[in-house]
């Protein structure tokens, strides 16, 4: 089913065609773009509130500026849907996060027009400010530079350290920040709060409108007129705000707050901009799922949504005949308040994603022991391990992909320190329709090799609710070492999930099947696969073994002896990177204990895999019951050398 754009939309095929029309059209262009993007999310689904709340911005920007040759980096980009649909992908959009189809943040191999290439939070300052300096070098000094930031995304260090660094330059370098209030959940912190005083200041704003219109009748006398403008602006806001302008104190002329969802005004005032040197900062107030009215009400509800009816409202929910698994996210945080229910040192940490990790569940029950510390994962991971000199039990929730920001801290704040920080990892492999830059591929391999760390994955809610009872005992507390727990994004495999609590022992792995013909080694939920392998071999004459390995860190090495010595063939399987991950830890202890099997890994390979639905990208890969067949048939078919 294809969506059919509006008149003036359909005839929009860059932005070359946008800036052809007159300025008393943008707000239909507006009317026409939001529309749009309402039509396909609901019909497709996709990231919706934050693209619509910056459609103005969108035509604003494509309008005023020189795309691409002006340079637009949008932050994360959940809100590039209507920079998509303006650049030359309006009649592929339907194909936005599908396998092989569009991906759903900005990407430099899929247009000119995007950049840089964004998914993880707070780059565009950075990456904009080295646009903008190797601009200079080029001695092209005409050429702008935007980045478009979100205030979620400016409580990451990234963001302060681009600023710090461009407030310091006379780079050709401006700044919007698109002020909502909301990441995915409501924000949170001091700079929230600054935000908050300065955009509601009634007598600043006031003063501010009056400002901006003295400048918009004074731009004809030349620069001298903004200058003028400029410092009276910034007095006054000293003066009325009874402190220093953040922003400004950092070297970056600062601008607004002005109305980010009014076109006629943001067209006036970019063109100003453009002819106003140095680094700059535009603070534009926007409303995530603007025009949407459910959106507006539940914006966290709404960021990513799902498929929909456009006209009532309902989100698309599948029903089913049977009890269904629950998500694993779930699992975690239910059992994480049911393990704080008995143990009152346990706390729980997570930046910014307290309901897409499930942390919200324990905020909502213990508000005073659970901690959403905004986008910053760093601060994330030494903030927990404050806490854990202090006795605490800290479970440190974290987006696998976004534990790469704060790997530093894991070494130098938690392991070289030997704190028991327990890390949860959600969304840890093959993540779906984010792609390749929210996949949580490489923990595995970066966590096997810092001393101090055990590394561990449930192949179900059971053996996740066990770890969490394991990883937060007096006995592995008062250690030396930090936990890791990995688990996928999405639903488990046990509509029962609520089992008793056990404890596992550190380092031991469980046998799930018998077999004479050869081993397949699994970690983590991908064993599910090799359940169903196995019985599809067994029906064949294979006889398979299947172990269970939960550990990657400590390896069972009593259970490794008996693999290697009954088998000659063996399989490994992981959702993760092939190059030093779990198989290689496999292939390092039969080359150092001396056996010879031949051993076939299957995991992800030395190439960055798109997005899809992770059945597609499972498969892909092949590891899915089908590969993990395929695999086994061939290796049985293999003929080892002699002797041994």
């Amino acid at each position: 089913m294809l969506i059919t754009p509006g008149k003036l939309l359909a005839k929009i095929d860059s932005p070359a065609d946008l800036r052809k029309l007159d300025r008393s059209q943008l707000p239909q262009v507006c009317n026409e773009l939001r529309q749009f993007i309402i039509d396909n999310v609901s019909v497709y689904g996709g990231h919706f509130g934050a693209s619509l709340g910056v459609v103005e911005l969108s035509v604003a920007l494509h309008y005023v500026f020189n795309t691409p040759d002006d340079q637009l980096v949008w932050d994360v980009g959940h809100q590039a849907y209507g920079h998509k649909i303006l650049t030359g992908r309006r009649d592929d959009f339907h194909s936005n996060r599908t396998y092989g189809g569009l991906s759903g943040f900005p990407k430099r191999k899929e247009s000119i027009y995007d950049a840089f290439g964004v998914g993880h939070s707070s780059t565009s300052i950075s990456s904009a400010l080295g646009m903008a300096v190797a601009s200079a070098l080029e001695k092209n000094y005409e050429r702008q530079h935007i980045a478009i930031i979100g205030d979620g995304a400016m409580t990451a260090g990234l963001a302060f350290e681009g600023m710090n660094h461009a407030g310091a330059t006379d780079s050709n370098l401006l700044i919007i920040l698109n002020d909502n209030c909301m990441a995915i959940d409501p924000n949170v912190g001091a700079l929230k709060e600054y935000l908050t005083d300065i955009t509601t200041s009634q007598t600043y704003n006031k003063l501010r409108d009056e400002v901006w219109n003295i400048l918009g009748k004074m731009s004809t006398f030349g620069k001298s007129a903004q200058e003028i403008v400029s410092k009276v602006e910034t007095v006054m806001k000293t003066a009325i705000l009874r402190q220093s302008n953040l922003f400004e104190s950092l070297g970056l002329r600062y601008f607004g707050p002005i109305d980010g969802n009014d076109i006629s005004h943001l067209t006036e005032v970019l063109k100003d901009l453009k002819n106003i040197p140095g680094p700059k900062l535009l603070h534009c107030l926007t409303v995530k799922g603007k025009g949407y009215g459910p959106a507006e009400k539940d914006q966290t509800k709404w960021h990513a949504p799902g498929i929909f009816d456009k006209i009532t409202g309902e989100i698309q929910k599948k029903v089913y005949d049977v009890p269904q698994a629950p998500k694993y996210q779930d699992v975690f945080g239910h059992t994480l308040v049911e393990l704080a229910e008995k143990n009152p040192r346990i706390v729980g940490v997570t930046p910014a994603m307290p309901s897409g990790s499930s942390m919200n569940i324990m905020m909502e029950a213990m508000p005073h022991r659970a901690f959403d510390v905004g986008i910053a994962e760093q601060h994330a991971v030494t903030f927990s391990a404050g806490m854990a000199t202090r006795g605490e039990v800290v479970f440190c929730n974290i987006y696998s992909t976004f534990m790469q920001r704060a790997y530093d801290q894991v070494i130098h704040d938690v392991c070289i320190q030997e704190l028991p920080v327990i890390f949860c990892l959600d969304r840890a492999g093959l993540v779906g329709a984010d792609g390749p830059t929210h996949h949580g591929l490489y923990d595995i391999a970066f966590m096997r090799c810092v001393p101090n760390m055990v590394v561990a994955s449930p192949m179900n809610e059971q053996e996740l609710r066990n770890l969490m009872y394991t990883a937060q005992l007096d006995s592995f507390q008062s250690g030396t070492q930090a936990f890791t727990i990995r688990y996928p994004r999405g639903n488990g495999v046990m509509p029962q999930w609520k089992t008793p609590l056990k404890e596992i022992k550190i380092g031991k792995g469980r046998k799930v099947k018998e077999g004479s013909h050869i081993a397949i080694l699994t970690l983590g939920p991908v064993g599910n696969y090799a359940v169903d392998a196995c019985e599809i071999l067994s029906k064949e004459g294979i006889d398979a073994a299947h172990y269970d390995m939960r550990f990657v860190k400590p390896l069972d090495e009593e259970m490794l002896h008996e693999i290697f010595t009954r088998f000659d063939r063996v399989v490994t399987i992981e959702d993760g990177c092939l190059q030093g991950g779990f198989g290689s830890a496999v292939l390092e202890f039969m080359t150092d204990n001396g056996y010879h099997s031949r051993v076939k890994r299957l995991g992800i390979p030395d190439a960055l895999v798109e997005h899809g639905e992770p059945f597609e990208l499972h498969h892909e890969c092949g590891f899915d019951t089908e590969g993990i067949t395929r695999a086994v048939r061939e290796l049985m078919h293999v003929s080892l050398p002699m002797g041994l």
